[in-house]
């Protein structure tokens, strides 16, 4: 890899834009992740998924590859209110670690009110365009996904300092693309060691969109 290629942000091309089901791959084969139903959900629990380090880059067929993989994150969503699920991480089959969603998440609006970790969904407030979402990642720094806050970008991950960190894009339905899908997540050189996290996170933020939570 050269040394420029390592200074260039991650541009993970989303091949389908599904929620659930998508690979997202560097453009410069730095890194290949996927998203998918989970094959051993806990419960029966169909609404969970699965972030897979997949090793090489995804045919355009997709593939069964990641069953002979161990998951990075499981996305267990809640199939019922109230709450809205659990986020395990499970780097290696003998390290775990559970955390509720709400608590991943700490939502703060732009009016001054906030709210932390309630377990009621209902209290959850429905419009993305209020609020923003602070993510405490295991760096302890605080970062924030915003939803359609800036011309361009779907959505946006900020820095506590404000500064741009990632953002996610979709093709728009004018724009003429070959042989590539159009819908990009990009990430900061600087932040390349939190990209399964950031993926994470995001497909939390979208999954709260999708469903009015």
């Amino acid at each position: 890899m050269s040394r420029n290629t390592q200074m260039m942000p991650f541009t993970f091309e989303d091949r389908t834009g599904n929620l659930h089901s998508s690979d997202f791959d560097d453009i410069y084969d730095r890194m290949f992740l996927r998203i998918t139903p989970y094959p051993h959900p806990s419960s029966g629990n169909k609404n969970t998924f699965a972030i897979y380090v997949m090793g090489c880059r995804s045919t355009r067929r997709r593939d069964t590859r990641h069953l002979e993989r161990h998951p990075s994150v499981i996305l267990e969503f809640a199939e019922t209110r109230p709450g809205l699920g659990t986020i395990h991480f499970t780097q290696s089959p003998s390290s775990n670690i559970s955390i509720p969603m709400h608590t991943y998440l700490r939502k703060t609006t732009f009016f001054g009110g906030s709210a932390h970790g309630e377990d009621n969904a209902d209290e959850w407030d429905s419009s993305l365009d209020h609020f923003r979402e602070n993510l405490k990642l295991p760096t302890g720094r605080e970062f924030k996904w915003q939803h359609r806050s800036i011309d361009g970008h779907e959505w946006t991950c900020l820095s506590g300092e404000g500064y741009i960190v990632a953002h996610y894009d979709l093709r728009l339905p004018s724009t003429v693309v070959y042989g590539v899908s159009g819908n990009t997540l990009t990430i900061h050189e600087a932040y390349s060691h939190l990209c399964v996290d950031m993926l994470a996170s995001l497909t939390i933020m979208r999954y709260i969109a999708d469903h009015g939570l």
